[in-house]
């Protein structure tokens, strides 16, 4: 993973509703998933990492039979055993939330090959098991029937759509206990130094507004206020 560590701390503690408006200021404003929740605990911040990606299309049932995972060659299962560490499998599953997208084994092995979560707007089977995995999982809730039903596994590592969202390779996810954006890689850096920014800024604000002010002027903040949060700042020698 290639990201700048500074980048992966802001991103670790910075929240997905602060990225969004970040990109919104750049002209995104289709970055969030639709559908897809943390299943499991929150733990050492946010998720973050570059995204792998798997596309799926709709089931045929003369290919998509139980032998087809004898095959290691099956897009489905050599996603889990090439995606590098530090990355975030994304799975389209085209929003289908009558089967699975992955069950307690798999979750697994992306845990053990230091794979730094999954996403998917798809359900996964074991669901209550996989809510106690200290790894990160966002998802679309709970399904038990398998995959195959609905699902064929088809390309690695191409440009699809998550929850309504496209999400190329290599784009940064990020997912805190409120959902998941997607980042453009280019935009990674600026974003994140911007959207601690913007946080360490909220936090003179809510104090104001905690204090009595009025949102007109501290809301955005206006010049006066940009000024005492600077003196705030230098007081507080951050």
């Amino acid at each position: 993973m290639d990201l700048k560590p500074e980048t992966i701390e802001h991103l670790r503690r910075v929240s997905t509703a602060t990225l969004t408006t970040q990109l919104f200021k750049r002209g995104l404003r289709n970055v969030y998933l639709q559908g897809v929740a943390r299943l499991t605990k929150p733990t050492g911040g946010n998720l973050v990492g570059p995204a792998f990606t798997m596309r799926n299309i709709p089931a045929r049932e003369d290919l998509d039979q139980l032998s087809a995972f004898e095959n290691p060659e099956h897009p489905q299962r050599k996603a889990i055993e090439t995606v590098p560490p530090g990355y975030v499998l994304v799975l389209d599953c085209r929003g289908e939330t009558r089967v699975a997208s992955g069950g307690q084994i798999l979750m697994t092995r992306l845990m053990k090959r230091g794979a730094a979560g999954l996403v998917s707007d798809g359900p996964v089977r074991d669901s209550g098991t996989i809510a106690q995995m200290d790894f990160p999982v966002y998802c679309a809730g709970g399904s038990a029937p398998l995959n195959l039903i609905q699902h064929h596994a088809t390309d690695l590592n191409v440009p699809i759509g998550c929850g309504g969202v496209a999400v190329y390779p290599g784009d940064v996810i990020v997912g805190d206990e409120e959902g998941v954006v997607v980042i453009p890689k280019h935009l990674a850096d600026e974003v994140a130094a911007d959207a601690a920014e913007q946080e360490q800024m909220e936090v003179f604000v809510l104090e104001r507004v905690q204090g009595g002010a009025a949102l007109p002027g501290t809301y955005p903040p206006n010049a006066e206020t940009r000024a005492a949060y600077a003196a705030w700042r230098k007081e507080r020698g951050i």
